[in-house]
């Protein structure tokens, strides 16, 4: 039996011929190839507003388009983030999908006594295309937007292990090393890594 994946597709534009969209894909065929189920989750169709408060937060219920995404991301062994890196960060639209939807109650419970976290036993891999090289992303920048997203939320929530992969350069990049990219996350995609 595989695995049940949620991929969260975080390209805030729908329009085609986005390599993110791509390296999507290209992981959905190979997680088919390795019979897993898989989710897609598409950021950019969902509609959601920003959180505006605290208590918006803590005690508003999220919308119908992120209780949808609740249940997936609940459902799964393995979440899977794609995304362009903007600013050395996430694009905004996701970072608002991802406030909506780690919220107290779903992905954790501060008690009295103890935290818990409500989505352990759960792995993840967070994909990031750049412009920069991306070992200039990691070792000059210290990579500080991935490590929020790992630490501060994933990490935060109880997933591990979360692992990464970053590719840059993409708007410079020969079409080979982009057909590349593609194979390797098809393989990810089978072996649900």
């Amino acid at each position: 039996m595989g695995k049940r994946i949620a991929l969260i597709q975080g390209h805030p534009d729908t329009t085609s011929g986005h390599y993110c969209r791509a390296l999507a894909d290209a992981y959905a065929a190979g997680a088919d190839e390795g019979r897993h189920e898989i989710r897609c989750i598409d950021v950019a169709t969902l509609d959601f507003p920003l959180l505006h408060s605290k208590y918006e937060f803590e005690h508003d219920g999220p919308p119908v388009a992120i209780r949808s995404a609740q249940e997936s991301i609940k459902w799964a062994d393995h979440v899977v983030i794609i995304y362009p890196l903007w600013l050395g960060l996430m694009p905004a639209r996701l970072k608002a999908f991802l406030e909506q939807v780690f919220r107290p109650g779903f992905a954790f419970h501060i008690g009295a006594n103890a935290m818990q976290r409500l989505l352990k036993g759960r792995s993840a891999r967070i994909v990031v295309t750049m412009g920069m090289p991306a070992l200039v992303y990691r070792w000059y920048f210290g990579a500080h937007g991935l490590k929020a997203l790992r630490r501060s939320v994933l990490g935060f929530c109880g997933f591990g292990p979360i692992r990464d992969t970053l590719i840059g350069t993409v708007e410079s990049t020969h079409p080979d090393a982009r057909l590349r990219w593609l194979k390797k996350l098809r393989a990810l995609g089978r072996s649900a890594r």
